[in-house]
Formats: structure tokens, sequence, C-alpha cells
């Protein structure tokens, strides 16, 4: 039996905050290890517990959520942040995945697609909703500098995959080319870069502006 995902959530408000609590836990898939209230107190559960994902609020009082995934990130802590707000513009979008964030949901997301994301985000993916995806993409292209490595238009192409949060075989089936591959561009990109997987890939590309 698969072991369930371990969570924290974090938001100022009590009515959303136990809203969240209660549906990660009726999912089954996720079992909630501690609230806060606020983004300090936050930071120090994630600290004490080091839970699989942490659910954090954008804006809170204190320490908003982009900088508790700054914290999280920065400390090298395993727990994976994901933020949820009401606020989804593709700039602040591009600036809480630059600072460590591994996920970002409108608070309008479903029960279910807020579950999917935890449990997403926990097996390492970064995840990005498809109605913020185009923007997303072109914020990272906005970004862009011409002092990195050079990525061949297949690398690129599987780099804005991972951007929106698609798989391996999902960005094949996009492409219409094999799962093996997608692997390979995915290996080449990754050496670039420096990293070991697509969520590392996507960070590093963000703080580097790769895409053009």
């Amino acid at each position: 039996m698969e072991s369930l995902v371990t969570a924290v959530v974090i938001d100022d408000h009590p009515f959303f905050r136990d809203g969240i609590s209660r549906g990660l836990t009726q999912s089954g898939r996720v079992r909630v290890v501690g609230e806060a209230g606020d983004g300090t107190s936050g930071l120090e559960l994630i600290r004490a517990d080091l839970p699989d994902v942490a659910v954090v609020d954008y804006q809170m009082p204190g320490l908003t959520g982009v900088d508790v995934a700054h914290a999280v990130t920065r400390d090298g802590l395993r727990t994976r942040v994901l933020i949820l707000s009401a606020v989804t513009h593709a700039p602040i979008v591009f600036a809480a995945l630059e600072k460590g964030a591994a996920g970002y949901l409108s608070k309008e997301s479903s029960r279910d697609e807020i579950v999917g994301a935890v449990t997403r985000v926990a097996k390492g993916e970064t995840v990005v909703p498809a109605e913020l995806a185009a923007g997303l993409v072109g914020e990272i292209r906005s970004h862009a500098r011409n002092d990195g490595p050079a990525l061949s238009e297949r690398e690129r192409q599987v780099l804005e995959g991972f951007a929106r949060g698609l798989s391996i075989p999902q960005v094949a089936g996009e492409l219409f080319i094999g799962a093996s591959t997608v692997k390979t561009h995915a290996q080449h990109l990754y050496e670039k870069l420096g990293v070991s997987d697509r969520a590392a890939a996507v960070a590093e590309a963000m703080r580097r502006g790769l895409l053009e």
C-alpha cells in the first residue's frame, strides 16, 4: 500500500485553513501533521516536522508564502512548498517558482485539484495549472539572458513542457515523439543546467533565464 503524503497547512484564515486540512485528510492520500496561522510559525513547523509538502497561503502576516518557500530552499529542507493564492498573475507565479516554490495554484481550485497537486509535488513534480502555463512560459522568456548554455529547439520545448508541469510521457505526446527521445533531450538539458530532475531544471532555467 502506498504511504500517505505528509503535509502541513499554513494560512492565516482559519476557515480556509480548516477546509484545506479537512479536504486533504478526507482524500485518504494525505496525512496533515500540522497547521499554522502565519508564515513565521509555519516555517518553524516545517523545520520541526519536515513534512513532504507544505501547503502555504501566498499572502500572510510576517513571512509570505514566497518567503517560506525561499527559506525552505535556502536551508536545504526536504519539504516542498505548494503555494495557494487568489492572485494568479504570471509575474507573481514566476517569482514564486524562482524563489523555490514547487507549485502554485489558485485558491479557486477544487479539492481534487489541490489533493492532486500535493501528491504530484511530493513526487518531485513542479505543478502549475494549465490556465497559467502560457503566461508563465512567456514570463520565462521575458527574463531570458544570453549568458547561459545554448539549448536546442527540442530541449527548449521539453523545458517549456516541464515548466507547465507536464510529465515526460505528456511532453512526448504533445511533441509527437517517443518518451525515450524526450528522456534523451531531458538528460542533455540536465547536463547543461547542472541539475538532475525536472523540477530543478525548471528552477535553474528560471534563475538563468535560458528560454528565448
